[in-house]
């Protein structure tokens, strides 16, 4: 009996925790494709990059979420100005936009372009990871506080 109850309290912990941990990783870094029916330079970019996108590196990094321009209002992030132009990639972490590459030129342009924003993801998952590891350590009584 104790033992049920004691599953039934774990279970419903486990539940908060997912329920509460849900929304974070919806929020992690994403590239946002914006794109509409018809537009010459995304069915280029579908054809160059498209096939590969999911194998690389980047893609690990920044998930690819194509959008529909039309309906960049439900993209639920806070972009830095409204989209104009198909097709635009917008380089998301964490809910807010940290950069764009507007138009699609040819691959080479876009995997360089997508590669300057590499680095400052990184760099901002460095520092996150420390600050969360982070603890002090106090040398006049030799305690750490976390």
């Amino acid at each position: 009996m104790v033992g049920k109850l004691l599953l039934k309290s774990w279970l419903i912990q486990l539940s908060l925790v997912v329920l509460f941990l849900a929304p974070v990783t919806s929020r992690a870094s994403e590239l946002l494709m914006f794109e509409r029916d018809g537009c010459v330079y995304c069915q280029r970019w579908n054809r160059d990059v498209g096939p590969i996108f999911d194998k690389t590196d980047e893609a690990k990094l920044l998930p690819l979420r194509r959008i529909d321009i039309d309906k960049q209002s439900t993209a639920g992030v806070t972009l830095a100005s409204a989209v104009r132009f198909t097709p635009t990639f917008v380089v998301v972490d964490e809910g807010r936009e940290i950069g764009r590459i507007t138009g699609y030129i040819n691959d080479d342009a876009f995997w360089g372009l997508l590669g300057t924003f590499v680095p400052r993801l990184q760099s901002r998952r460095l520092t996150e990871h420390s600050q969360l590891g982070q603890s002090s350590f106090d040398r006049s009584n030799g305690t750490q506080t976390p």
